[in-house]
Order: structure tokens, then sequence, then C-alpha cells
């Protein structure tokens, strides 16, 4: 199943962190990292170890679990998973993301590991 499909299925109140989830997902794979390793949301991409290969990688298959397109310039000129999750909430998927909740929750992201 797409993720575009399982936040479908899912409350507005648990959207947001199963979009998380496949963020963070993404972004531990292409890095290789464990469960156990931080992975800071407001660090750079590339503070982090990236390079475009690999964001470009990581954009496509954003893209090809959300069903949407990304925008490579939003990945590169804001390059934070903090302002990616708030990009993906707000301007890709915004009709997933309507209403209160899904606004407040996008500028109240925080540091904080990843692993669940």
């Amino acid at each position: 199943m797409l993720a575009i499909e399982r936040l479908h299925e899912l409350p507005l109140s648990e959207r947001r962190e199963e979009l998380e989830e496949l963020v963070v997902t993404e972004f531990r794979t292409t890095l290789m990292m464990t469960d156990d390793e931080d992975l800071p949301f407001d660090m750079s991409y590339f503070e982090l170890g990236f390079t475009s290969l690999g964001l470009t990688e990581i954009k496509e298959r954003l893209e090809t679990q959300l069903g949407r397109r990304v925008s490579t310039n939003v990945l590169f000129n804001s390059p934070t998973m903090e302002r990616l999750l708030a990009y993906l909430a707000d301007e890709v998927l915004a009709d997933l993301f309507q209403g209160r909740e899904a606004t407040s929750r996008s500028a109240d992201l925080r540091v904080r590991p990843a692993s669940r």
C-alpha cells in the first residue's frame, strides 16, 4: 500500500505522524542509520551528509509514495526535514491536512529522535 493510501485512511489527527514516519524512513535508509541514532529535524541535509544525488533519490521515492510532485527548489532551498514536512503537509498534501490541527502542528515541529 502506498503512503498516500495510508494517509487517506487515517484520521486527521494521525496523518502527521504517518507522514513524519515516511520521511524519516526515507532519510534513515539513505543515510544507513540505525533506529537508535538521532535524526535532527532542524539540521541541514548537507550537514547530515547528504549529496544532491541522495536528495534527488529521496525526492523520487517520496513522489512515488505520495503520488504527488515534490518541488526540487523547495527541497534544496529549505534543506531541513522540518521544512520539508511543513511543505509536504501545507502544500503538497494540503487536501489531506486541512484544518487547524495540521497548520498548528506544522508550525510546532521540534527536534527529536525519530524512532518509535
